[in-house]
């Protein structure tokens, strides 16, 4: 027994967690292939790796993907100091670059020197399709830097093979996310690029991208569906989403065919994205100015909202409430008192749907089985989720308010 804890205990030095191993880089000059300062690495590997985002066999062990910055020109190399074949019999490493060759496109090098050569071809790289929006961002290293967001589709030369490395990206990022058929005509592609000189050159840096698929919607209208969305993590946090976002919007706005724009299986965050951009958007319009939201929710708001920037009822109800809560003098008791009230019939809708199963589950549950629904319905229980999520909503819209006051 003893002999078999110590080969475990051996054995368990084999073990790698696949985040910290996989390093990310997105390559400009030749001297970031060596920089720590340019790595990243992934929120998740659990889609190539296991649940467990661990990978056996290998001490330091280091999965090495760097793209160039413009083209994405992939170079893929997996460096280990010891390797546990080499060490005990019988005893298999997983194939990690069998994994990784799973989910990036053929073309990669497993060579630095190819990859440099790579490197200078990327001085060559264009973005692809039509330029929809240019617009900057200050840092402090660098200054005013300048981004461009541009729409493109598969009749672009050269798209497809970059699509392909661009959206490998997605299995480290997004934590359900699949591979789309792109061939097919119906999706729209979005994709942010920084401008940026090397050697008295302009050249152009992925930033991220968003996908679209147009439903039809009966008689003659398409539905653009936000598939998946992606801002790459050197560039997170500095507005590039909600530039990305709000262009798409415009965008579509100017398409007399679409009704109106919605995302797929939204996460929390791109949730809370879409609702400062279309509050953005919104706050402009006559029928969300400031006298018209102390009314109420409108008919006029609805149709405004579809008319002009293609949002559909479900989410102007909530840009609604942010504005109106941006309106709300909450000093006041009575504008505090209209303003709760307002919020929690909309989140009572839940609640009011139990309360209607429950009329017919009285008709056909014995007493007991009754007895333990009407537990789940409780109304004071009720009344504390209720607050609870209003003081959840009411936090995130003063998070959105404080975002478009830095905005103003």
């Amino acid at each position: 027994m003893a002999g078999i804890n110590a080969m475990e205990k051996k054995l368990a030095e084999f073990k790698c967690d696949t985040n910290e191993a996989l390093c990310l880089k997105l390559v400009r000059f030749p001297e970031d292939i060596e920089d720590d300062g340019t790595t990243f690495h992934p929120e998740f590997s659990h889609q190539i790796f296991g649940d467990d985002e661990v990978a056996f066999g290998y001490k330091g062990l280091q999965i090495q993907l760097y793209y160039t910055a413009g083209n994405l020109s992939t170079l893929f190399k997996v460096k280990y100091s010891s390797k546990v074949s080499e060490k005990f019999d019988c005893v298999e490493a997983d194939d990690v670059e069998g994994k990784i060759r799973e989910i990036i496109p053929a073309g990669f090098t497993c060579n630095v020197d190819d990859f440099i050569s790579l490197l200078d071809k990327d001085a060559n790289f264009k973005p692809f399709g039509t330029l929809l929006h240019t617009y900057t961002v200050h840092s402090e290293e660098a200054g005013e830097l300048t981004y461009q967001i541009y729409k493109a589709d598969m009749t672009c030369p050269g798209f497809h093979e970059y699509h392909e490395r661009l959206q490998s990206f997605l299995m480290w990022f997004i934590e359900t996310a699949s591979f789309i058929d792109a061939d097919d005509d119906h999706w729209d592609f979005f994709l942010v690029f920084e401008k940026y000189n090397k050697d008295g050159e302009t050249l152009y840096a992925t930033v991220g991208y968003m996908t679209v698929y147009n439903y039809y919607v009966y008689p003659d209208k398409t539905r653009p569906r936000v598939s998946q969305m992606l801002i790459l993590p050197p560039y997170q946090g500095e507005g590039h989403g909600a530039q990305l976002l709000e262009a798409v919007h415009r965008f579509y706005c100017n398409v007399p065919k679409v009704q109106d724009i919605t995302a797929e299986d939204p996460s929390e965050n791109y949730v809370k994205l879409r609702d400062y951009v279309l509050a953005k958007l919104c706050q402009s319009l006559p029928s969300f100015a400031s006298d018209k939201l102390l009314l109420g929710f409108s008919d006029d708001m609805v149709k405004e909202a579809q008319d002009k920037l293609k949002i559909n009822k479900k989410h102007a109800r909530r840009v609604y409430e942010i504005l109106r809560l941006k309106t709300t003098d909450m000093s006041n008791a009575d504008q505090a008192r209209d303003y709760r009230l307002e919020v929690k019939k909309r989140l009572f809708g839940p609640y009011r749907k139990n309360q209607r199963e429950l009329e017919k589950m009285k008709k056909c549950l014995q007493p007991g089985e009754l007895e333990s629904h009407m537990g789940q319905m409780d109304t004071q229980v009720q009344h504390e989720e209720l607050e609870k999520s209003y003081q959840e909503v009411v936090g995130d819209y003063r998070r959105i308010i404080e975002r478009l006051a830095t905005q103003a």
